[in-house]
């Protein structure tokens, strides 16, 4: 068969899939890294029901979230917009003014212009609200995600560790409680409420390691000052239970139409402290539960589309927002109870550094019938391609300036081969790496070797130029003097994206 003719059928074949108006959903887990899951080579925990996913569909080895921590990745998923681009894409706190603003054209709109219902459960941490510290949390908010092309959500406002601990339902707080209304501040405590600091008797859960010590919400102190909540709180080993049933809910509600789901848990984020079901069921503790608990998770949402005859016709895309860590605030003995596990895999870096552990994740692509292949994809793909990928696959069309950053590599999700000629990664001291298949350049940074609050985390940040010779997954050699074209090169190209 000549190249035009295979073109043809292949354009054929995603006009097809476009009329077909698959459902999606994107499955963000948390701090999950590239050696947390069975079917990526964990000794330690059995993940069965992502396995099952991975054997249904694609594996990739080459998957690359756009920063190594959570609020930038996750904006620049949603946006198609490198964070780095846009100044206040930091970690956010949790009562941070909107990031993404209303005027932008998000990876929602983008369904909701195609006539799809669209749906975020689970943790934001992009902020809500106008502007950061102003929000009234006892009324509805004046702006959410109602505002970027969602028509439902019902989710964290940043992470578990930081307040407000309740959760956002449609713009305002679920379950408010009239009795007890809420105050949050991440300037000073209001006056005669305990803290982790100060009150390390009521820390019946958790206790802190390093910072998290300010507000105490279900015997776990965080980040942040909070009064007040009553029913609305939430308890941290209930937490995946109602985001999958708010998830389960959403496609019961919408399964006689086509659908957009952004479906973000929380478990292995800290402070890890999952269902009493999952407990004493893992030999690496609470880490190793909470990832048990993430599988349970996902079993949730593909039983739910089996049982709504909704599984063929769905496209499911799960991955993590940035690498793994392991002591993150927290004494919940993640360190010491690893017992050989490798959360990043043979990688090296955490989460917040610029080498892979940080942003090289895992990623699983499943839809029955409809993949090109299945099995493992050793594509080079980063996530600001996604928006512009599936705007595609279901031809939908983009205003002109929106997702400047994404590329359209549908056809790499769906298991052709179609690299990128390199991704950018962004590390939390705002140090940028570029990967082609071969190479990887990390400019120069002032930034620590190590950082105060996660102290296993090696940051990889050198005030020098850093080339690796990844042809052969060798990240601990700097090559950068005996390769100076290549160097020049990737430096070059990283400055050209800068500006």
């Amino acid at each position: 068969m000549n190249r035009i003719a295979s073109l043809s059928i292949l354009l054929m074949g995603q006009n097809a899939i476009a009329q077909e108006r698959p459902n999606v959903i994107i499955i963000y887990a948390d701090d999950l890294g590239y050696g947390d899951l069975q079917c990526y080579g964990a000794k330690n925990v059995e993940t069965p029901n992502v396995n099952k996913l991975a054997s249904q569909g694609l594996l990739f080895h080459n998957v690359y979230a756009c920063a190594a921590t959570s609020t930038p990745s996750r904006y620049s998923l949603l946006t198609g917009e490198y964070a780095w681009r846009k100044p206040g894409t930091d970690v956010a706190a949790g009562n941070a003014g909107m990031i993404i603003r209303p005027e932008q054209f998000t990876l929602a709109d983008v369904f909701k212009s195609q006539g799809y219902a669209t749906g975020a459960i689970g943790k934001w941490h992009l902020g809500l609200g106008d502007k950061t510290g102003t929000q009234d949390w006892n009324a509805p908010l004046a702006a959410s995600l109602g505002d970027l092309g969602f028509d439902y959500h019902y989710i964290m406002a940043a992470t578990a560790d930081r307040v407000p601990c309740v959760f956002i339902e449609n713009g305002q707080v679920a379950n408010w409680d009239a009795t007890a209304p809420i105050q949050v501040s991440y300037e000073q405590n209001f006056p005669g409420e305990p803290t982790g600091k100060n009150n390390p008797e009521l820390l019946y859960n958790l206790k802190p390691s390093v910072g998290h010590d300010m507000s105490i919400v279900n015997g776990i102190s965080r980040i942040g000052y909070m009064k007040g909540g009553g029913k609305a709180l939430w308890k941290d080993e209930n937490i995946a239970d109602s985001i999958s049933a708010h998830a389960i809910e959403f496609l019961t509600c919408h399964k006689n139409e086509p659908f957009f789901l952004y479906l973000c848990t929380n478990d292995v984020h800290v402070p890890r402290f999952p269902h009493q079901r999952f407990r004493g069921k893992n030999k690496m503790g609470l880490r190793g539960e909470a990832i048990m608990q993430f599988d349970w998770t996902v079993g949730q949402i593909t039983d739910a589309l089996d049982r709504l005859g909704l599984r063929e016709n769905t496209l499911i895309i799960l991955t993590s927002d940035n690498g793994p860590v392991v002591d993150d605030g927290y004494q919940d003995q993640a360190e010491e109870l690893l017992n050989g596990h490798k959360p990043a895999g043979e990688l090296r870096g955490y989460k917040y550094s610029v080498y892979e552990g940080g942003t090289k994740v895992p990623a699983i692509v499943s839809w029955p019938g409809k993949l090109a292949k299945t099995g493992v994809s050793e594509t080079l793909i980063s996530q600001i391609d996604w928006m512009r990928s599936l705007a595609t696959l279901i031809s939908a069309r983009m205003p002109k300036g929106a997702a400047p950053d994404s590329q359209n590599h549908i056809k790499a999700l769906l298991g052709e081969d179609d690299d990128r000629d390199y991704v950018i990664g962004l590390a939390q001291d705002h140090t940028l790496s570029l990967r082609t298949k071969d190479w990887k350049y990390v400019e120069p940074s002032k930034g620590p070797a190590s950082l105060s609050w996660a102290p296993g985390v090696e940051t990889g940040y050198k005030n020098e130029d850093q080339l690796f010779d990844m042809a052969h997954g060798d990240e601990y050699r700097n090559v950068a003097a005996d390769h100076p074209h290549e160097t020049a090169l990737l430096k070059s190209l990283l400055q050209k994206e800068r500006k």
